[in-house]
Parts: C-alpha cells; structure tokens; sequence
C-alpha cells in the first residue's frame, strides 16, 4: 500500500514502499547481471569508479579493502604499490574479477573473496582505507555495511563511497519513488539516500564530489576517528 511520504507545495505526496532485499536477493541479481553488467553498468559508472580509485590512490597506507569488487572493472587503476583485497556476495562476478586478475597480471590485488559485506571475516583495524564502489545502495542494510567497513578500517584510516544519492524533490525524486518497489528485481534501491547510509552528526564527511555523467553519482569521503 503506498504511504504519505512528503508534503510538496502544500500537497501530500505518496509513495510506494521500498521493496526489502536480502542477501539472497542481491545474489541472485547480480548473478543475473555478471555475463553482462560490464557491458550494462561499466561505462556509465566509469567515471565515478576512476574518481573513487584516484581518491584511494592519494591517501596514505598501503592496505586497501574493495567491499563489492564485482567484476573487478576497478582493479586495473589502483597503483603499484597497494595491497588490494576484493570481497563480493556474488561467486559468478568474483569469478569475472579473477579472470580480470589473472589476465591483466595485477600483481596489487591481494585476494578476492566470497564474503557479506554486513559480516565480514577480517579483524577490527585491519585496513587503511576502505572503498565502497556502487554497493551501499545494494546491500540490505547499508548503516551494517558503514558499520563494518569502520570496524576494519584502523583508526585515522579513511572509508570511500561512491554511490548513486537520490534526489531531495523534483522529477527524478518522483521517478526514483516510482521504481523502489522494484529493488529486488533490480538488486538496488532507487530511492537510496545518504542518510541511510551513514549520520552526518556521528561521521561527518570529509568531502563530496559530484562525478558524471550529469552528477548523478557522488563520491563521499569519511574519516574514522578514535
């Protein structure tokens, strides 16, 4: 049933509720995608995934964790000299990520992993630098993802997103509202807002960064402290 979810000029706006999705969910998804999603997704998410892997590559530490590797489409770009470890939920994409590997000979990627980014396997404080690429607004509970992505970042370390924001009003809020209904089909939320990714109070951002085409991407960068 939809709900009132605005009011806009005056007027109460509804919207359908967002479809709940799971880990099952996403992984058949992108199991769906993987022979494709490169093709798909690859040229329209270029920049933001160049944007996020230049980011990375500026910062201090060598240690670096890719939450949501897929097929490794970033891997090519993180320079010598960084440990690069790859987690994704999804086997088929890990195995396009490991082919990538091996026929590209990167020798920074340390390993790739089938693991849930809600639940990760690695010990507190484990990495430097933590990258999320076009994942937060596919996991169920992106606040679990920030959770765990701070815990295995050491203090001082950084945490990257860059991920699709929904719009705060205007025609594409009312698209994205329209399509949240569809988010395990799609294995994403539409309708994903910073909010639901991390509280401004508690982890303020460092920076926000528009990426094309049209900024309809954004890289956030966070800090973690203690």
């Amino acid at each position: 049933m939809a709900h009132i979810d605005r009011v806009e000029g005056g007027v109460a706006v509804k919207a359908h509720p967002r479809a709940a999705l799971d880990a099952d969910g996403v992984r058949d998804a992108y199991r769906r995608w993987a022979n494709v999603y490169d093709a798909v997704f690859g040229g329209v998410s270029a920049y933001g995934r160049r944007r996020a892997v230049a980011a990375v590559n500026r910062l201090d530490g060598p240690r670096v964790l890719e939450v949501g590797v897929g097929t490794g489409l970033a891997l090519p770009h993180y320079r010598r000299g960084l440990t690069v470890t790859g987690i994704d939920l999804c086997h088929e994409m890990l195995e396009k990520a490991r082919e990538r590997v091996a026929a590209d000979q990167l020798v920074q990627v340390d390993g790739l992993h089938e693991m849930d980014a809600e639940a990760m396997e690695f010990e507190d404080g484990r990495f430097d630098v933590a990258v999320a690429m076009f994942t937060a607004s596919v996991v169920p509970d992106a606040k679990k993802l920030f959770a765990e992505m701070n815990r295995v970042v050491r203090p001082g370390g950084h945490l990257l997103f860059v991920n699709h924001f929904a719009a705060e009003s205007g025609p594409r809020w009312w698209i994205e509202k329209a399509m949240a209904p569809l988010s395990r089909v799609l294995g994403w939320h539409p309708d994903f807002s910073l909010t639901d990714l991390l509280d401004p109070d508690q982890a303020p951002a460092l920076s926000r960064e528009s990426c094309p085409p049209f900024g309809l991407f954004t890289l956030v960068q966070v800090r973690k402290l203690g």
